[in-house]
């Protein structure tokens, strides 16, 4: 019997390697595949030209330009003046003060929700009304505070003619800057659980269990191990609620009606005053310090971010 000698060329490919298929096609395609991804970047890059990019630069236009066109820097200058600083002081210690507070309250409602199951009905539902919360502002919440502990506000009159006790007996400080802070943590607090709790979702059991094979206490978890992974998460947090309260100014407006204790309603009262110190177009300068302020603050919890995603992959 006779076997039939394979090809040569059969047998010259037999201890080739394996050949390997272009799964991305011809050059062509990849090249079209790839201006269809930068064409899918097209709503958000109009998003961020239209409403940070042009606000950006119509606020330095302003900020060192006079009505004339000649330019100046006069309206920076005057930023360094005693009653912006004040307003710009004001604002820092009301979102710094807001912040720490929501983030405190925040991380201890997410530390509590570890506890239960993550689809639990519990925790869908405070998942829920913490997305809507943190988006619950501007007029609707301050006249929801109006309406509650304003002067003749529901519990202000029940307090006074059940226990005799006036919130306001020194004062009405509701539509003063304190004023601000109830209602700046109450949309402070759900924006911290919906940011911070993603992070306390991505502990790993197993850093638990190794903690507590080597002998470590509960304790020793949270202060060695859980602590310095979570802390970027919540100073980032804790950054992105300062940005929120900084920026705030709906709320801010319908409360205080009278003066311009803050940078934003310093801003309106620049727009609707032809001089503001003296000075014109001061709105952009301060338009362009509070974008100072939110770059510096936006840059860092970025940074914090990415520390976080470090861990949580």
């Amino acid at each position: 019997m006779t076997v039939a000698a394979a090809p040569a060329s059969e047998s010259s490919d037999a201890g080739a390697p394996p050949r390997r298929h272009d799964l991305t096609g011809p050059a062509p395609i990849r090249r079209a595949k790839r201006g269809l991804s930068i064409l899918g970047l097209t709503p958000f890059a109009f998003y961020v030209l239209i409403f940070l990019a042009v606000p950006t630069i119509i606020a330095l236009g302003t900020a060192l330009f006079d009505n004339d066109g000649n330019f100046t820097f006069g309206n920076i200058a005057a930023l360094f003046d005693p009653v912006i600083l004040n307003t710009f002081f004001a604002s820092f210690w009301v979102s710094a003060l807001t912040a720490v507070v929501g983030a405190i309250v925040g991380a201890l409602i997410c530390y509590a929700l570890l506890g239960t199951r993550a689809d639990g009905r519990l925790r869908l539902m405070i998942e829920s009304a913490s997305s809507v919360l943190a988006q619950f502002g501007g007029v609707m919440l301050a006249f929801a505070f109006i309406a509650t502990i304003g002067v003749q506000g529901l519990v202000t009159v029940w307090l006074e003619s059940t226990f005799h006790f006036s919130i306001y007996a020194d004062g009405v400080w509701l539509y003063t800057v304190p004023g601000l802070i109830l209602p700046y943590i109450y949309f402070q607090v759900p924006l911290m659980v919906i940011t911070f709790l993603p992070a306390l979702d991505g502990l790993k059991p197993q850093w638990a269990e190794a903690n507590a094979t080597l002998g470590g206490s509960r304790l020793t978890y949270w202060l060695r191990i859980a602590a310095p992974i979570l802390a970027p998460a919540f100073f980032g947090s804790l950054l992105l609620l300062f940005a929120n309260a900084f920026s705030a100014y709906a709320t801010a407006a319908a409360l205080i009606s009278q003066g311009s204790q803050i940078v934003p309603l310093q801003i309106r009262a620049a727009l609707v005053s032809e001089t503001i110190l003296g000075r014109e177009n001061m709105a952009g300068a301060l338009a362009l310090g509070m974008i100072i302020v939110m770059v510096v603050v936006m840059t860092a919890y970025s940074f914090l971010q990415a520390r976080t995603t470090r861990w949580q992959k």
